[in-house]
Parts: structure tokens; C-alpha cells; sequence
């Protein structure tokens, strides 16, 4: 199911920046490394299928990436590439996946506001993102962490394979943080990598429940539309700080349980 990236013209090896390997970007490929062993621990990868990206601290123009053929269970922080939005890889061993590229690359440069970005086919998400209706219903506390923040791609167009269809999702994107891939998946967005993850998280237990709701054949109850907001944005207003030290506790589990992916 994965595509290999048509890789671009290479670069002369003086044309790589000076700031690859700088204090801020070792912890976002720490950062990084870790949200995708801790989705493998999840089930929340599908084989070399899935990818994440995070802006490079302090640029528009470059991004992490998962290489093509590696599972997230394998992913370390060295492992992980720096790419340009044009597909030349700047520092490390590989290619990222023809989709990650299209996908990643496009809407990092139609969106710099959303400096990380995680595409998964998630199982509980997924299964939401294949119904009729809208996904996401707001019938569970979890659930309004995204009240008001998702966008639905109605129009499933297949593969990602060139910057028309890359360009076509960050429209459909829009304003949004989450956006529901109707008979794909989901891209969970965020301003910084923990965020993200968190988001990323809590969307996957939000659909969890749900469908164990829908499946007793009984109708959900909503909540109130004026309580939903007033939650979500009690929610919202600790999100950062929560969001940050969800992944500090990801990342000391892992070590704990000697997952190296620090290296």
C-alpha cells in the first residue's frame, strides 16, 4: 500500500542549512520519536503505511518526517529525515513515503500554523471517518475536546500522489485542527508536537466509546450545545500545559520500559 517517493534532484552538500542539529531540534526529533513508539504500543500505526511531521523549530520550510519502509515501532530520533517542501531530504538515510510527502509538504505550506501533523488510520477514528454521518458525535466528555475543531473530507479522491491532491486536503483542512479522511483516516494537527499528540490520543478514545455506545443499538444522548462549548473551552484553556506533560509521562513510560528511541 506504500508508495516510494520519486526522489527530487539532489542537493549540493553545501546547500543544507546550519541549523540541523541545534538544542531545539534534537528535542523535537526526541519529541517526535516518541509519539510514534508510543502510537505503536497503541495499536495506532498500520503497518508502513502512517506518518507524522513536525515543522523544524523555527522554520517554515523544513519538516520531520518518518522514512519510507520503517514501522513506528522502529522509528528513532536519528531515523527521523529533515525534508524541504520541494522533497530533497537535507539529513538523513532514505526517502519519506510518496504520501507522507504530498500530504505533509503541502499542507505544511498552505498551514505553518500547523507545526505538526499526524495521519493515521487509527482503528475506533477510522471506523467513525467510513459512516455516513457526521464522525464525531458530542455525546462524551472526551469527545468535546473537539467541539468546534474538525473539518470532514466528504470526498475521498484516493492516493496522494502529486500536489493537487496534497493542496486539495490542506483546503479541506481549513480553519480546523483534526480533519476526519472519509473512507481513509484522519490527520490530527497541532501548533507543536505535544499537542498534537495529545489530540492525536484523545480523538482515538473519544472514538473508542462512541462506537461502543452505537454498537448497544441504543441512541446517544447529546449534550446541551451551550454545555459543550462552555466544557470545551474550560478544556481547552489547560490544554497546552496537560498536552505537555501527557508526552513528558510517554516519554518517561518508554525509557522506563528501555524502548530506546532516543538515539
Amino acid at each position: 500500500m506504500a508508495h516510494t517517493l520519486s526522489a527530487a534532484a539532489p542537493l549540493p552538500t553545501h546547500a543544507a542549512p546550519p541549523d540541523l542539529d541545534t538544542d531545539a531540534v534534537h528535542q523535537a526529533r526526541l519529541e517526535l520519536a516518541a509519539c510514534f513508539r508510543a502510537a505503536a504500543r497503541l495499536g495506532l500505526a498500520e503497518g508502513i503505511c502512517n506518518h507524522f511531521s513536525a515543522l523544524l523549530p523555527g522554520r517554515d520550510d523544513l519538516f520531520l518526517v518518518n522514512p519510507y519502509g520503517l514501522a513506528f515501532e522502529e522509528i528513532t530520533a536519528s531515523r527521523l529525515l529533515v525534508c524541504d517542501l520541494h522533497g530533497h531530504v537535507l539529513a538523513g538515510q532514505g526517502q519519506p513515503e510518496a504520501t507522507a510527502f504530498y500530504i505533509h509538504a503541502r499542507l505544511h505550506l498552505a498551514q505553518p500554523r500547523l507545526r505538526a501533523a499526524f495521519h493515521t488510520h487509527m482503528p475506533h477514528a477510522t471506523a467513525l471517518a467510513m459512516l455516513q454521518d457526521p464522525p464525531l458525535q458530542f455525546a462524551g466528555q472526551t469527545a468535546l475536546k473537539f467541539h468546534g475543531r474538525i473539518a470532514v473530507d466528504e470526498h475521498y479522491n484516493g492516493l496522494a500522489l502529486d500536489n493537487a491532491e496534497g493542496d486539495r486536503l490542506a483546503a479541506a483542512m481549513g480553519d480546523a485542527d483534526v480533519l476526519f479522511m472519509q473512507n481513509h483516516g484522519v490527520m490530527v494537527t497541532g501548533p507543536n508536537i505535544a499537542e498534537a499528540w495529545d489530540d492525536l490520543y484523545y480523538l482515538e478514545r473519544a472514538a473508542e466509546v462512541q462506537l461502543k455506545a452505537m454498537s448497544s443499538g441504543r441512541p446517544l444522548k447529546p449534550i446541551a450545545d451551550d454545555v459543550a462549548r462552555r466544557t470545551h473551552l474550560q478544556m481547552r484553556e489547560g490544554d497546552p500545559a496537560s498536552a505537555r506533560a501527557h508526552l513528558a509521562s510517554v516519554m518517561r513510560v518508554l525509557r522506563r520500559d528501555g524502548v530506546n528511541f532516543d538515539h
